[in-house]
């Protein structure tokens, strides 16, 4: 599933060639795609609406229109295109917007666990999600407070979208090996020099993934080469880039998890 530097990432790539376009055509090929609203309401309201911004929030892409707003999740296996003229359905097209200077976006998506929401308020979708770790408002102290409020293992907690949005296995597991944290440490247990450490390393890792185009690990996800400079996601048995011990992988919270166990002890 695409994180916050691969969203963010292909909203970049999307700005320039959506904005100012016009959705000309809507073509559901895939009820299920979309939440809200129904069929129905959703080609007549989305028609003759201007595409004005592009941005993410958390996973999720963020689509401004004249009236709504177009919000998408890729979930496992959802992937976006732009193509030239009035393109022919594929076979996991689940839909295709046909825009105003001869080109559509494609919402491509074999598993159909991706989905549509066009909404008045995008709060509707994302009012319950956690900060942005790289905003401004995610400080250290708010951080620490947060950790300190809460009795659970780091990583499901850190991957627990309503505490804070936008992290996924990868970059939780590059994150805490950044800050030398067991991924199974107690929230409350973290000192003020463990949550400050942590609290950079999250920004750190996610700017790094974003400067880096995100990373491609499968073939859903497309063009990025952070992949090419993981620390320990995906390297069982690797040495460690800090101390050359084995990477090891273990279970947390029911996901495959990668740490060294070194640089990382179970204190």
């Amino acid at each position: 599933m695409p994180e916050l530097p691969e969203v963010e990432t292909i909203a970049r790539s999307l700005r320039p060639v959506l904005v100012g376009k016009t959705v000309l055509a809507a073509d559901l090929l895939w009820a299920r795609t979309l939440s809200t609203p129904s069929p129905r309401a959703f080609k007549q309201r989305i028609v003759g609406q201007e595409i004005l911004e592009v941005s993410r929030r958390a996973k999720y892409l963020r689509l401004r229109l004249s009236e709504d707003h177009l919000l998408m999740h890729l979930r496992m296996s959802g992937d976006l295109q732009m193509k030239p003229g009035r393109p022919d359905p594929q076979k996991h097209d689940r839909l295709i917007l046909s825009l105003s200077g001869d080109c559509a976006l494609v919402f491509n998506d074999t598993r159909k666990f991706g989905r549509v929401w066009l909404v008045r308020d995008p709060d509707q979708v994302v009012a319950h999600l956690g900060p942005e770790p790289l905003s401004n408002g995610f400080t250290a102290r708010l951080f620490h407070e947060a950790l300190g409020s809460r009795h659970r293992q780091l990583k499901p907690l850190l991957l627990d979208q309503t505490f804070l949005s936008g992290l996924g296995n990868i970059y939780t597991d590059e994150a805490l090996h950044l800050a030398r944290i067991h991924p199974q440490a107690r929230s409350d247990s973290l000192d003020q020099d463990q949550v400050e450490r942590l609290w950079e390393a999250i920004r750190a890792i996610l700017q790094e993934g974003i400067r880096r185009n995100g990373s491609s690990i499968d073939w859903v996800y497309r063009g990025g080469e952070f992949q090419n400079y993981f620390r320990v996601y995906d390297r069982k048995g690797q040495p460690c880039p800090v101390c050359g011990a084995a990477i090891q992988r273990i279970v947390v919270g029911q996901r495959g998890t990668y740490i060294c166990p070194d640089c990382q002890p179970r204190e």
